[in-house]
């Protein structure tokens, strides 16, 4: 790797951080001490985000990781010779050229460079990018990739697969959360027994093998049509589970909290599936008749849950009116400089996206042009003060433009929450008899949930499902 290539990957991967730094609120990473120091590593990620995946695992790794990307990214020039010195390996997948699939074969030779010089190498061997949670079809490109490597070298190249889960709170939101979870690495090498005789074999058991380690890694639903129950179970009891659960004892961040919670919760709802179909069944009618009476009143489970506290819609009255008069001129000045690259941002937001993946695309699109938007910009806006007021006036104002551009969203934000409690409050206090059957909904649906939760607690580890010694994952 030359002197200038490393250069210019690092300045973009520095640049990539700043950026990520301002879309998400927090991005944690959970077991970063499985992945390897030095040597080759090809990491296996699932891809629910666009390039977004790309840019966390590259800004959470402290190495170099060369990313396989679709061909047709490159068809712009300015971006191929920057995708090339960052690394980037393009491949053509059968739905951009089937004609030109000879280059699958390139790109497995760029990665086996690569991988050859103790480099790592970045794969979403799930081949596409969506934009619901679940785990799509492990296709066996990884596989293949690994395998055919190791075997060129009789098994002592040493190459580890890192499997690695990308959890997104809410992608398609700014300053939303993101979790990035590395796996135990697999030793390609361990699945190369017998390879010159029954390469399909290998090649399927390491794919299988990648594809369940992935699972453990993410909330993945093996039925997809119990993800609303689960949704729904979470709105409901995941605050309580968190302050009274008995699966996490480690300190860990909050988001691998939710994910491992959140696991728990999945395994208890397909084992209620299959031991009490029926009880399941009637379970998930009662809490979509509770959710669909409270979206007619337009409240939400969040304040349900403090009825009747009548006492909460004075509070948060009075912490209205202190939020805006005591952070309206920040805000004020914030927004002043933000509006027009923030329309800017939303304009390619709207214009931009593959309707089919809208989530998956918005937040790569937000941080690629906000980038560019806000970079120049806030530049021109220095530039414009410099030659008004000269140094060093232009520095503090070049410095407040940031925090005061966070903190006028964060206002913005601050507001629409309050006025939306004092509203569901309002409606609260006056119908309340509706108020008063939904929260005796809410209590039983919530006693129900923790009934199965002690009884899947009392049972053994291999009836339950839940691993009780791996499912406390330790802290980091």
């Amino acid at each position: 790797m030359t002197a200038p290539a490393f250069n210019l990957y690092t300045a973009m991967r520095s640049l990539l951080r700043l950026a990520l730094g301002f879309y998400f609120r927090r991005i944690e990473r959970f077991h970063p001490d499985r992945v390897p120091k030095e040597g080759p590593v090809l990491f296996t990620s699932n891809h629910p985000n666009s390039l977004t995946d790309s840019f966390i695992i590259g800004a959470s790794v402290p190495r170099k990781v060369n990313f396989v990307a679709t061909v047709q990214l490159f068809r712009f020039k300015p971006l191929k010779r920057l995708f090339t010195h960052c690394g980037v390996i393009p491949i053509n997948r059968v739905k951009d050229d089937p004609r030109a699939m000879r280059t699958v074969a390139e790109t497995f030779e760029a990665c086996f460079r690569a991988l050859e010089k103790g480099e790592a190498v970045g794969i979403f061997p799930e081949g596409i990018t969506y934009d619901d949670a679940q785990l799509k079809e492990i296709k066996s490109g990884a596989a293949r990739m690994a395998l055919e490597l190791e075997h060129r070298h009789q098994g002592k190249l040493g190459l580890k697969i890192v499997p690695t889960g990308l959890t997104y709170s809410a992608k398609e939101l700014y300053r939303s959360d993101a979790l990035i979870h590395f796996g135990e690495p697999i030793a390609a090498a361990d699945f190369l027994e017998g390879y010159a005789e029954r390469r399909k074999e290998c090649i399927q058991r390491l794919t299988c093998e990648i594809e369940h380690r992935l699972q453990t890694l993410i909330v993945h639903l093996p039925q997809l049509e119990h993800s609303r129950l689960v949704e729904g179970i979470k709105r409901l009891y995941l605050n309580r589970l968190v302050l009274s659960n008995s699966i996490v004892h480690e300190p860990i961040s909050p988001q691998a909290e939710e994910l491992v919670l959140s696991q728990a919760i999945v395994r208890v709802v397909e084992q209620a599936y299959q031991t009490q179909p029926e009880r399941a069944a009637e379970f998930a009618a009662r809490l979509d008749l509770y959710e669909r009476r409270l979206m007619r009143l337009k409240i939400s489970d969040e304040w349900l849950a403090t009825f009747p506290d009548k006492t909460k819609l004075m509070r948060h009255a009075v912490a209205w009116a202190v939020v805006t008069i005591t952070g309206l001129p920040i805000a004020l000045y914030g927004w002043l400089h933000r509006v027009l690259p923030f329309a800017i941002v939303k304009w390619a937001v709207h214009r931009f996206p593959q309707p089919a993946t809208r989530k998956a695309q918005t937040s790569t699109t937000t941080i690629v042009c906000g980038i560019a938007a806000f970079g120049v910009l806030y530049t021109a806006y220095v530039l414009v003060f410099n030659s008004l007021f000269g140094w060093p006036w232009s520095l503090w104002y070049a410095l407040s433009l940031p925090p005061t551009s966070l903190l006028a969203h964060y206002f913005s934000r601050r507001v629409r929450h309050l006025a939306g409690g004092v509203r569901n409050a309002l409606i609260l206090l006056q119908a309340p008899l509706a108020a008063k059957r939904l929260a005796t909904m809410r209590i039983n649906l919530v006693a129900e949930i923790e009934a199965v939760r002690i009884k899947s607690a009392n049972l053994s580890p291999k009836q339950s499902g839940v691993e009780r010694g791996t499912s406390r994952p330790a802290a980091r």
